[in-house]
């Protein structure tokens, strides 16, 4: 790539640690893409728990230096700043060349954390914009911001994000906005549709090339396998990981919105953060996204497109595997590494520590029951921990937990079989265990729109103290009650969609 054509000043008052990674590929996975500035520009809100757990000095971003580079207005030095090609099914079509359209990775580095890609969500158009404006907004800015590190408080595989910028420039969506750039971290943001790019297009050589650097990247157990064996077992670990990560999503009422193929990440890595939602009053049927017309991406149909689109990536590596027969043993494993995984978190929400035969069916009764009655989904959970807590010394603990059902007698009906089947086990040493699995806080979209809406007018303090708050969603911070509690009436008429 020709870095000399790069217009846009450097600092080089701090030497970086670039390592060259997927940058290596070549041209025919990326094109040199400077951002595009975006002046003036101001900090909305720093990640400063990743600042360190990346090793990076706290002082490099509170400086002009890195509020200009990370808005696009001038180059970190040594940074060679890219956008990658890919393809995808979006919505279960075909939709061919995509790309990143509004992301720019500036490079990789070494943190204390391994290799990270840093990149610019928001910095301008690329050469895979398809006529887009490659801005972001400020409302999607801190959605994704903030979405981020709620899955990574919640222990859910995630990219990260490290900050947020904005800008008085204006970008037009349904209506005029204000532009805003966040910044991305993951070790990788290869996805499935990468694969299904090179696939489509016959270049198998990129394939092969693109599968090897995934494997060298981040799964070095697999280099001593050979061809047909390291590509299958590549897919093994892609499935697996994918399964684990549906299950985490489903035990927490988790609705990504767009689970296109070329929003999934081949490192099981939640990414993309646009329509999505933590549901409030559980409903297996609920659509986050106002797009989604036909409802794909509804909450209890994610498992099973994360299994469709597993067999999309399986069909792309098909010219680099010997026949058919070891793919479709590869993505057959979903079907029990899904369940067995979400088996295992729904236990651990109700605080079994060990396998019965009837705990499918305990798990079920109670969703049904939710369901019937829209019951919050992590009020429910969150209460039934302190209750389960406190039932040790106290007649009445469940009653908060039957306050949120109008069919009060089904779940009576329901905790009779649940104190059964928790028998004579420590309640409270039980509930302490709950309490670590079934957070008090999740990003709820009035939540999010409540900081969007300061944010707008200039005060950035509510998104900086749900950030905090989010990264321990399982302590108590009682300073914050009130973003534990239910969500108002005005939050279900908070329409989302793939702009958001």
């Amino acid at each position: 790539m020709n870095t000399s054509a790069l217009p846009l000043p450097t600092n080089a008052a701090y030497h970086w640690p670039w390592h060259p990674s997927f940058g290596r590929l070549g041209d025919a996975f990326q094109r040199l893409c400077p951002p595009t500035p975006l002046a003036p520009s101001h900090w909305v809100a720093c990640n400063h728990h990743l600042l360190t757990q990346l090793g990076l000095p706290a002082e490099l971003w509170l400086s002009q230096d890195a509020l200009d580079a990370l808005s696009g207005n001038a180059l970190l030095p040594g940074s060679t700043p890219r956008a990658s090609v890919y393809s995808g099914h979006q919505f279960g079509v075909w939709a061919g060349q995509l790309g990143d359209g509004r992301a720019i990775s500036l490079g990789e580095i070494d943190t204390l954390l391994g290799v990270q890609d840093i990149q610019l969500k928001g910095a301008g158009p690329t050469p895979y914009s398809r006529r887009g404006d490659g801005r972001a907004v400020l409302r999607s800015s801190i959605r994704e911001f903030l979405a981020s590190e709620a899955m990574y408080g919640l222990g859910i595989p995630t990219t990260r994000a490290l900050c947020v910028t904005g800008s008085p420039t204006p970008v037009y969506r349904e209506e005029r906005e204000t532009a805003a750039v966040v910044t991305r971290v993951a070790p990788s943001f290869v996805r499935f549709g990468h694969f299904e790019h090179f696939a489509a297009n016959g270049q198998t050589q990129e394939l092969r090339a693109l599968a090897d650097h995934v494997v060298q990247s981040h799964f070095p157990e697999l280099l001593p396998l050979q061809d047909t064996a390291r590509y299958c077992a590549m897919l093994q670990e892609v499935t697996r990981r994918t399964a684990g990560l549906m299950a985490q999503w489903q035990a927490v009422g988790f609705c990504h919105g767009v689970m296109n193929t070329d929003n999934m990440s081949v490192l099981g890595l939640t990414l993309d953060y646009g329509p999505f939602q933590f549901m409030d009053g559980f409903d297996p049927g609920h659509i986050c996204n106002h797009s989604d017309t036909s409802g794909r991406y509804a909450y209890a149909r994610q498992p099973q497109v994360a299994y469709w689109n597993l067999f999309c990536l399986g069909q792309a590596l098909m010219p680099l595997i010997d026949g058919q027969e070891p793919v479709l043993a590869a993505l057959e494993t979903y079907k029990t590494l899904f369940p067995e995984a979400l088996d295992q978190r729904m236990r651990a929400k109700l605080g079994l520590t060990d396998t019965h035969d009837g705990d499918r069916a305990l798990v079920e009764a109670l969703l049904q029951a939710m369901q019937q009655d829209r019951v919050d989904f992590t009020v429910l959970w969150r209460r039934l921990s302190h209750a389960v807590y406190e039932s040790a010394h106290l007649n009445q603990a469940f009653e908060p937990v039957r306050d949120l059902f109008m069919h009060r007698e089904v779940f009576d009906a329901w905790r009779i079989q649940y104190e059964a089947r928790l028998g004579s086990a420590d309640r409270r040493s039980v509930g302490q265990q709950m309490l670590r699995t079934n957070p008090k806080f999740i990003l709820r979209n009035h939540l999010g729109e409540m900081a969007i809406r300061q944010a707008k007018a200039g005060d950035f303090g509510m998104v900086q103290a749900l950030l905090n708050v989010l990264h321990s969603p399982y302590d108590e911070h009682p300073a914050h009650e009130g973003w534990a509690g239910l969500a108002p009436e005005w939050a279900s008429s908070i329409e989302i969609s793939c702009s958001s």
